[in-house]
């Protein structure tokens, strides 16, 4: 195996994978179909399991000079606001795990690792690169883009997105299906709201058929905002389909006053249909591989989808740099990975009926309810496997 990757995608995962693999020696070109990096996106959370890999890769200073280190999270109702811990966080995440648990702007993670890839080499980034097409030969791969352009190395790693080209090549289309539930989401000023709901933790609020997450970015300047309700008329998969303030206000009608306030400040939201994917069991074919929501995309119910992404990044680059052999080397990578991101999918699936759970119509039924469902033993059987595993010195 010669040391060139070819990565199709400059999202969170494949700079992180770029940037893991060339400080082990790889030459990485990555090519990415937008025409400029911009501040795209909306909030992250990267649990210490992400947080570890980012630390293992140099960026530490530049995650607390970006994100925020919350205290905590806590779970509020739907319609009293009434408040339950979920997990403390700050110094117990650093503590319990080796790594901070942060809430960050994903186009400011995204520019970090940009400028990590390009200190390594100024021009590892090729941008208004669309992908369209994969040539393998017996000991290269060479990848074709819409306009001209050929890349020639010994692997092609499709970081593309959950409507990844590479996949459709590899493995053929896959067949999404419609959830039952749009999302909406948006970032808020913090100086436009109430100082309680400026505070630096992170809010789940859960409700008949529907929740709200709410966190702080960019060191507080910034409010993030998600709410995910039970609709069947709008099955558009796309970050980018602009709604109104009032469209997302009804759908939270009744809802408590510190939700209506979220709402009504959004700067612009967005809306888009959630889509649910059987994970795949396979995610190489001769000399290419995929990561990160081009193989295992997931409902956002785990707040883990960029952490999978990351953590297939480094993992990746472990795998190539243990073993010379390509064909031994994703099978180690693939070993090492899809247990784990399948389980993430299922529990991401399931969390979508906890928080929507109708039980949490009735005062009473939602007390008990939440009581039991968010009790320590069960937040931590819910959490700590996924907390705890170590992408950059564990077992691969």
């Amino acid at each position: 195996m010669n040391r060139k990757i070819l990565i199709v995608g400059a999202g969170i995962g494949g700079l992180t994978a770029a940037l893991a693999l060339q400080r082990r020696g790889f030459e990485v070109e990555v090519y990415e179909q937008a025409d400029h990096l911009g501040d795209i996106g909306a909030g992250l959370q990267l649990s210490p399991n992400a947080v570890k890999v980012l630390g293992a890769l140099g960026l530490s200073a530049g995650l607390d000079a970006i994100g925020v280190e919350p205290e905590g999270k806590t779970i509020r109702l739907w319609n009293s606001g009434e408040t339950w811990p979920l997990f403390d966080l700050g110094g117990v995440s650093r503590d319990r795990y080796g790594a901070p648990y942060l809430m960050i702007h994903r186009g400011d993670l995204q520019g970090l690792l940009v400028d990590a890839v390009r200190r390594q080499h100024p021009d590892a980034i090729r941008l208004g690169a669309r992908f369209d097409a994969m040539e393998p030969s017996d000991d290269t791969v060479t990848l074709h883009f819409e306009d001209g352009r050929r890349a020639t190395g010994s692997l092609g790693v499709g970081a593309d997105g959950v409507h990844s080209r590479l996949r459709s090549v590899l493995f053929g289309s896959d067949k999404p299906a419609f959830t039952g539930c749009m999302a909406w989401r948006g970032v808020i000023p913090a100086a436009r709201l109430s100082p309680h709901l400026r505070d630096p933790i992170g809010t789940n609020w859960v409700g008949p058929g529907r929740h709200v997450i709410q966190y702080p970015l960019r060191r507080g300047e910034l409010v993030n905002f998600v709410g995910v309700v039970e609709r069947d008329d709008w099955t558009v998969e796309t970050w980018t389909a602009r709604g109104t303030r009032e469209e997302c206000a009804q759908d939270f009608d009744g809802w408590h006053a510190d939700v209506q306030e979220l709402i009504g400040n959004l700067d612009r939201p967005f809306k888009w249909a959630l889509l649910g994917r059987e994970p795949m069991t396979r995610w190489s074919s001769g000399r290419a591989t995929l990561l990160g929501d081009a193989c295992h995309p997931m409902l956002p119910f785990m707040a883990q989808g960029a952490a999978m992404a990351i953590e297939d990044g480094i993992v990746l680059a472990r795998c190539l740099a243990a073993d010379t052999d390509l064909a031994a080397a994703l099978a180690r990578y693939e070993n090492a990975r899809i247990d784990r991101t399948t389980r993430v999918v299922r529990a991401a699936a399931r969390n979508r009926d906890l928080f929507h759970d109708s039980r949490l119509a009735d005062a009473l039924d939602a007390q008990r309810y939440v009581d039991r469902n968010w009790a320590e033993d069960q937040v931590k059987a819910r959490y700590e496997w996924l907390f705890a595993y170590d992408p950059v010195d564990g077992p691969i």
